[in-house]
């Protein structure tokens, strides 16, 4: 593991994506996450499986190029986004809406 999540694997990961694609994955036992740029595989796999108790199979990560965003004159850039989709081995879920 690299030393920039070394003792806070909770920062690795963001928030759940909730999208078409990622909602139709979900019947594959795949869930996608939002998570900082500048966490690898396998801190990924640590961070979810110690926060939602659960045994991860695969990890697939997209890292695509920042976005430019205008506002009249002022240009800028959107913060950095990469997407991990997380296959999860059988039997184990995550619970993305809890029930009250």
């Amino acid at each position: 593991m690299t030393k920039n999540f070394k003792n806070r694997l909770e920062d690795v990961i963001r928030r759940p994506l909730i999208t078409e694609k990622a909602t139709r994955a979900l019947e594959l036992n795949q869930y996608t996450f939002e998570v900082d740029h500048r966490a690898a595989k396998p801190e990924i796999k640590a961070a979810v499986e110690k926060l939602f108790d659960v045994k991860v199979l695969g990890i697939s990560t997209m890292n695509p190029p920042r976005r430019s965003r205008r506002v009249g004159r002022f240009a800028g850039k959107r913060a950095q986004v990469k997407k991990a989709v997380v296959r999860l081995a059988e039997g184990n879920t995550i619970q993305l809406f809890p029930e009250s």
